[in-house]
């Protein structure tokens, strides 16, 4: 009885946790093929800063965005000033110790990655602003990823929305992001939602199949949608476009959450009903 119990153990010290999770159904973070990652929302953490009109801080899992937001103010130069509505500006950097492989400093007026990504966070953001109220008048968007586990695109469009909302742009609409894709087990695919690092790899020489989503939730309209990988067919690209809209609506419930908290937070201190909290009180 010792010698069988003592190899059960023996058997059960040796299946790997990546076993484990694969006979579950699960991925490498524990998580269901549609679930997303932990989702932690700071709606304005710098407000007290007189030149940030609004800021918010987003944590999709491990990866960590920052965004600022100032004006409307004037433009820089006459020469950009639109007659019928705002321009946008969007820069997207990287802080040096947001990857744990690559840790150089990156200029993001230089490096092609930062230089798309300000490119896409900006078209989102023009499809739910409402430009036209602010004529002749530019809005700066400056997003720092702190942490990069996969997503960064996606955390940076939700936190530049909510530093948005921070900052009393007008909108028509949220717009919420997350990623999707599939993973192929032998002849089985999976589709998964909210990609980390590992699942944006590339595989077998292969690059990994993913997709960043960002849409308008309450409008149910995609303003933004990119696959760089090669699809088998058309219903595999439904299939991974479904499930990256159904995870952007599951961030929507989340970001929306926590702008209403933030909101009675604010009516409840213009009434003299909030609490103030001492930071040096031991809790």
């Amino acid at each position: 009885h010792v010698s069988a119990g003592h190899s059960r153990k023996k058997m059960a010290a040796s299946i790997r946790r990546t076993d484990l999770l694969s006979l579950s159904n699960l991925r490498n973070d524990g998580r269901k093929p549609n679930e997303i990652r932990r989702l932690k929302i700071r709606v304005g953490p710098l407000s007290s800063s007189s030149s940030v009109g609004g800021s918010a801080i987003v944590e999709m899992g491990l990866t960590v965005a920052l965004a600022t937001v100032r004006g409307p103010t004037e433009c820089l130069r006459r020469s950009d000033e639109l007659m019928d509505r705002a321009i946008v500006d969007v820069t997207v950097k990287m802080s040096p110790f947001a990857s744990g492989v690559d840790r150089r400093v990156t200029n993001p007026n230089t490096d092609r990655r930062l230089i798309e990504a300000s490119q896409w966070l900006k078209r989102a953001m023009e499809a739910a602003v409402l430009l036209n109220l602010c004529p002749r008048s530019r809005i700066e968007i400056s997003v720092v990823i702190l942490a990069d586990d996969g997503g960064r695109l996606c955390a940076a469009i939700n936190a530049s929305t909510l530093a948005l909302i921070d900052a009393g742009i007008p909108m028509k609409d949220f717009v919420c992001a997350c990623s999707a894709g599939y993973a192929t087990d032998g002849s089985r695919d999976t589709t998964l939602v909210d990609l980390n690092h590992k699942e944006e790899s590339a595989t077998g020489g292969q690059p990994a199949v993913q997709l960043p989503c960002a849409m308008l939730p309450q409008r149910d309209t995609v303003v933004f949608a990119q696959c760089e990988a090669r699809l088998p067919d058309y219903s595999a690209l439904e299939r991974v476009l479904e499930a990256a809209m159904d995870g952007c609506r599951a961030v929507f419930d989340a970001m929306q959450a926590a702008v209403r908290e933030k909101a009675a937070c604010v009516f409840a201190a213009r009434r003299g009903d909030a609490a103030v909290l001492d930071a040096f009180e031991p809790s």
